[in-house]
């Protein structure tokens, strides 16, 4: 058994009964995210998910971050899919009492990635020209998508700020970030897929965005204050097959 089974207690979400499938590592992860009211993000959900409100107000997070050791259970990592980035454009919803996340977009620097995941996790994913570098504490990052729908670009720095720590339960920062599944609904058929990893260990962040047309993509319409910002260095994650919920 891997040993984050041994760590359940802290999930919002019921433990899944079949194996995990997969394995990744998370890496210099940024969570942006912005509150929106919710008839706006309510008309890009399938009516099937229910929006899951903080506050009376839908946030979307627009998260840059990148990707090692990806790959499926007992197989060695392949090339060209075990390591690239990948950025989302996310809200937050619920199905049956259970909350997850919903996907507008994922962007990834792997043609192979992108293709496997369409097909296997009924998910939008996009191919795109993406880089990450480090400057010291921190993180330049650029995307510039090479599909449509276009254009779908982010261009930025961004750094943590305090140390990492748990959040607790309650708080918006608890709320936006501990989900261990996302949804995909196809036909009217609603699909979950499950996650599991450790408790974020968040850190306050700052950030400099030059360019972010990546919710505009996808018909959302960001507001221009500035976005509640936080950093994780790196996790963990096992993933299983998406199912019919």
């Amino acid at each position: 058994m891997h040993p984050l089974l041994d760590h359940t207690a802290h999930r919002t979400a019921p433990m899944p009964d079949k194996p995990w499938i997969m394995i990744q590592n998370w890496h210099d992860l940024l969570f942006a995210h912005w509150a929106l009211p919710p008839e706006q993000v309510r008309q890009l959900v399938p009516p099937e998910l229910e929006l899951d409100l903080y506050d009376g107000k839908a946030y979307v997070a627009v998260t840059p971050f990148w990707m090692s050791g990806v790959r499926p259970r007992g197989i060695p990592a392949f090339p060209g899919m075990s390591r690239f980035p990948e950025l989302n454009v996310r809200t937050y919803v619920r199905y049956g009492d259970i909350p997850g996340v919903y996907f507008f977009s994922l962007d990834a620097g792997s043609r192979m990635a992108v293709m496997g995941s369409r097909w296997g996790y009924r998910l939008p994913y996009f191919f795109a020209d993406m880089t990450i570098k480090s400057a010291g504490a921190r993180l330049e990052y650029s995307t510039r998508r090479m599909e449509d729908p276009r254009p779908a670009d982010f261009a930025g720095t961004y750094w943590p700020t305090s140390t990492p720590r748990e959040r607790e339960r309650g708080t918006r920062e608890h709320f936006l970030t501990e989900r261990y599944c996302l949804y995909t609904v196809n036909s009217g058929a609603v699909y979950r897929g499950y996650i599991h990893h450790l408790p974020w260990p968040l850190q306050d962040a700052e950030a400099e965005i030059k360019t972010n047309s990546m919710a505009r993509a996808a018909g959302l319409e960001l507001p221009q204050e500035k976005p509640l910002l936080h950093f994780s260095r790196t996790l963990e994650v096992l993933i299983w097959w998406p199912e019919r919920a």
